[in-house]
């Protein structure tokens, strides 16, 4: 409860058996009520992600497909159908509380590679921060299944650390774990707050009986793993009733995940402590006082470059006595880099023929060493 009180910035994961029904048809009342409890929390100041399947169910009643496991180019098609009519969906429903929505489809290599990683996180956060509520789904028109997340609770859970969600609530058919399969073993017993996904909580997983539904517990508990490792606590609801946000904020039944960590905590440490630096940028005397006060990495403030990089890889900052004041992600590449340090962020545009990223390494891509 604390968790979802305290957060202010939320994923919310809606499985395909919550947004369609049995006849392949959008559930669009229940919509519109998680549209409702989306709004609210905004009117709170929060900010709010949606993880939304959907789009194959959708598409596949609209094409014809009979039940069953589709073949990878009908799942394809199907989705490419679908996003149209979830995408609709989701504005008109957001759009009669005056909430603006924005679609977003990515791949693996999104939330993995760090330049795309870059990329999408620069794109969720802009989009936030002009009060727009970012619709995710996992971009199934091109990936194969060798390249796909393969559910959406891992997808979710990818957006959460991308974004440095504070919370991440998964909307399910279930309202959380129970230490056995509760459809099989009725006297399972439910857990309602979990410190550690530990080889004995996974035990406790089952399988799923959606029809839709690609997750189950196993998928749950992976993202659990993710997302606290990302500092971002995490709740399994059910999501069937209507308003399930609202219910959950007054109690429904649920598991938490609680983190040790906050995600700007987590975040700083595995750009401290978990990547290896593909090159260096050295600093003069007034960057590094700006650096240790807290504040971005300029290209004025760079005196020298060196080593072979790419746009998002990790890059150690020294002064120009080679002391390591510095990591973080870097903004450009080698070759960029080298054309505008020393300039003002002004005139980036104008040596590199775009307007390019206004620092170096941005802040919250930096952590002091």
């Amino acid at each position: 409860m604390d968790a979802l009180k305290n957060a202010r910035r939320i994923v919310v994961k809606i499985g395909s058996a919550l947004l369609v029904d049995d006849r392949r048809r959008l559930r669009r009342a229940w919509l519109d009520g998680l549209a409702d409890d989306i709004a609210v929390l905004r009117s709170e100041g929060r900010e709010v992600l949606a993880v939304s399947s959907g789009a194959i169910a959708l598409g596949r009643g609209a094409l014809g497909l009979k039940r069953g496991r589709l073949r990878l180019e009908e799942s394809q098609a199907a989705a490419a159908m679908g996003q149209i009519v979830l995408a609709q969906a989701w504005r008109q429903a957001l759009g009669r509380r005056d909430v603006p929505a924005a679609q977003l489809l990515l791949t693996p290599s999104d939330t993995e590679d760090r330049r795309s990683y870059l990329n999408a996180r620069s794109t969720v956060a802009t989009l936030l921060r002009h009060g727009a509520v970012p619709v995710i789904n996992e971009n199934d028109t091109v990936t194969t299944e060798e390249i796909r997340f393969g559910d959406n609770d891992r997808l979710a859970a990818r957006v959460a650390q991308m974004a440095g969600a504070d919370l991440l609530v998964l909307l399910s058919d279930i309202d959380g774990l129970y230490t056995a399969d509760p459809v099989r073993h009725p006297d399972a017993a439910h857990i309602p707050e979990v410190g550690e996904v530990t080889d004995e909580i996974e035990a406790m997983a089952g399988l799923t009986s959606s029809d839709y539904g690609k997750g189950g517990m196993r998928t749950k508990l992976a993202a659990a793993r993710i997302a606290l490792g990302a500092g971002a606590a995490m709740a399994i609801c059910d999501g069937r009733a209507d308003r399930p946000l609202s219910r959950l904020a007054h109690g429904a039944r649920a598991t938490w995940f609680r983190p040790e960590a906050t995600p700007r905590k987590a975040y700083k440490e595995w750009i401290r402590g978990t990547l290896g630096t593909a090159g260096r940028l050295i600093v003069d005397a007034g960057a590094a006082a700006a650096l240790r006060r807290g504040t971005s990495l300029l290209p004025a403030g760079v005196t020298g470059i060196e080593g072979s990089f790419g746009r998002g890889d990790a890059v150690a900052v020294e002064d120009e006595e080679g002391r390591e004041l510095a990591r973080g992600l870097v903004a450009y590449d080698a070759d960029e880099a080298r054309r505008i340090l020393g300039l003002r962020s002004a005139d980036i545009e104008a040596v590199l023929g775009y307007r390019g990223r206004t620092e170096m390494i941005h802040r919250d891509d930096l952590v002091v060493t």
